[in-house]
C-alpha cells in the first residue's frame, strides 16, 4: 500500500542523510519504524491478555484461610 506524507523540507533532508548513513532509504526507515510499532502493539495486547489470565487464575485458585491468631512476635518467641 502506498501512503503519502507531508513533511517539512528540512526534516526530509535530515532523514535522508540519516538513511544514507544507515545504508537504507527514507521509505525503509518509515517502514521499519511502523513495523516495529505494530509489533510492540501486538506485544502489549498479549501482555494484557496474560495479565487478565493470571488474575482469573488467582481468583479461581484463591484459598479462604481462617483469621490469623498469631503475631510476628509469637513466631520469634524463644522457648
Amino acid at each position: 500500500m502506498n501512503v503519502t506524507l507531508t513533511l517539512a523540507d528540512d526534516v526530509v533532508r535530515k532523514v535522508r542523510r540519516i538513511a544514507a548513513e544507515r545504508e537504507t532509504t527514507l521509505t525503509g526507515l518509515v517502514r521499519d519504524y511502523l513495523t516495529q510499532l505494530a509489533q510492540e502493539d501486538e506485544t502489549g495486547d498479549r501482555n494484557a491478555r496474560n495479565l487478565a489470565n493470571l488474575e482469573r487464575a488467582f481468583e479461581r485458585f484463591s484459598v479462604n484461610a481462617s483469621p490469623r491468631t498469631w503475631t510476628r512476635a509469637d513466631l520469634y518467641e524463644r522457648r
